[in-house]
């Protein structure tokens, strides 16, 4: 790929991510949402965090594919965590030190 094919690339990517964002902020403005509109934006981010952990914690590329035993037990810490602290923070810090106990028995 030539270095004129990357910087094209880039430059649409650039464009469209800014249409996307465009389309909220500058189109609607200070307009309010509608209130069905704010209840299902409310629920975004607890669908893409699990959306974009699980498939590294079930089939982790560390292991090329493979399920790890490690990588479920501190995805199910963080889960536990999360779910009885409701801290993203805490919850974070007790699955990333679940994993390194875990890869550190495991050595």
């Amino acid at each position: 790929m030539t270095d004129l094919k990357i910087w094209f690339v880039i430059l649409c990517l650039g464009i469209g991510t800014y249409l996307i964002r465009f389309s909220f902020v500058g189109i609607m403005g200070a307009r309010p949402l509608p209130g069905w509109l704010v209840r299902m934006l409310r629920f975004v981010p607890v669908a893409v965090l699990p959306a974009l952990t699980a498939p590294l914690a079930v089939w982790p590329a560390a292991t090329g594919g493979e399920t790890d035993p490690a990588r479920i037990a501190a995805a199910a810490a963080a889960l536990a965590v999360g779910a009885w602290r409701r801290n993203v923070i805490l919850s974070v810090f007790c699955g990333l030190c679940v994993l390194y106990l875990m890869l550190w028995l495991r050595t």
